[in-house]
């Protein structure tokens, strides 16, 4: 992105992959109080999600869990006979990526994201779109975060003042707003679309992009060379540490230098920013962290939508221990129960 350090992004996400990954533990590791827990892992690149979710629920010996469950499949895992769903607090969070730098519609004023965010029915949301298995977000950190100490209450669904707001804005008259999301989030996106048309009174068009399409569209907004195509892109995003989250979420969704920044940079951010990087005081950068969430939530810089539970189908004789940020099998045990406890392999 720029000629300096740590302002690049690594982008092209196809990968070549053998049919499996075999994990073999070794068992003369000094902590043997951490484990190992388990003598082999197999991850397995050669099964579809849908025919692992099928192996995991009907079946025992081939699957025993299968990450990132849809809401669309928690009535399956849950009746099943052989496995259970895990629903573990992850760092993640759904919003709308406000393009500030539009020209022809006021997105660069505070109070037109703000009418975006109080058209926004969390509630029915989290219910509908996500089973239950979300919270309603309000700024970039989920309050289960360790290092984000943030206290924020999501925007209020309140269609009339977000209208009235909506208008103080000078939303022109006739122009539609250009709504846009990747395949996987069609669902959300869609809800999102019906209450910005009930509150706001605009037309709402919605543009899936197909997954053969994602890179060049993950390209153009990250180069940020030619103007972006959409007013809001619903998106998710994620955090690998619990302890810092402006180090990985806003700064990646905000900073001058973060791929999904959609606008201008925002100079106070910039300067909080430049002081979270520089602090070694875990309970300053706290501070500066919830700080810095505070700034985004009350700017509106984007639409806070929902935090999303990470969900996973594991077999019931798998005592899984899940964590917040990435996939790992560390602390997870089997039962006597298990296949292979019983097979002897």
């Amino acid at each position: 992105m720029r000629a300096e350090p740590f302002a690049c992004t690594w982008l092209d996400t196809r990968q070549d992959r053998t049919d499996k990954v075999v994990l073999t533990a070794n068992a003369d590791h000094w902590n043997k109080e951490r484990g190992p827990r388990l003598e082999k892992i197999v991850f397995h690149n050669d099964i579809s999600p849908a025919e692992a979710l099928n192996l995991v629920c009907d079946t025992e010996g081939e699957v025993d869990i299968v990450t990132e469950i849809s809401p669309a499949d928690i009535e399956r895992v849950e009746s099943s006979e052989h496995a259970r769903l895990h629903a573990i607090d992850a760092m993640r969070i759904i919003l709308g990526l406000v393009n500030r730098g539009v020209e022809d519609a006021p997105l660069d004023d505070a109070r037109t994201r703000r009418a975006l965010n109080m058209a926004v029915d969390r509630d029915r949301l989290v219910r509908e779109g996500f089973g239950g298995y979300a919270y309603p977000a309000a700024g970039v950190t989920p309050p289960y975060a360790i290092g984000g100490l943030s206290d924020l209450q999501p925007y209020p669904h309140d269609p009339e003042g977000a209208k009235k707001l909506f208008r103080e804005a000078g939303w022109p008259d006739g122009r539609a707003l250009r709504l846009a999301t990747l395949a996987d989030l069609a669902g959300v996106a869609e809800m999102f679309a019906e209450d910005l048309r009930d509150a706001l009174g605009i037309e709402v068009e919605l543009t899936i992009i197909p997954n053969e399409e994602l890179l060049a569209a993950q390209h153009a907004l990250v180069e940020k060379v030619m103007p972006l195509p959409f007013d809001v892109l619903v998106f998710a995003w994620i955090d690998l540490t619990s302890d810092a989250p402006a180090a990985f979420m806003h700064g990646e969704l905000y900073g001058e230098t973060g791929p999904f920044r959609a606008g201008p940079p925002v100079e106070k951010f910039e300067n909080l920013m430049g002081e979270f990087a520089t602090e070694v005081d875990a309970g300053r950068q706290g501070e500066l962290s919830a700080e810095i969430d505070r700034f985004v939530y009350d700017e509106a810089l984007s639409v806070f939508l929902a935090y999303p539970q990470a969900l996973y189908a594991v077999n019931k004789h798998v005592n899984f221990v899940g964590y917040a940020t990435t996939f790992e099998l560390a602390e997870t045990e089997v039962k006597e129960e298990h296949w292979s406890r019983r097979n002897g392999s």
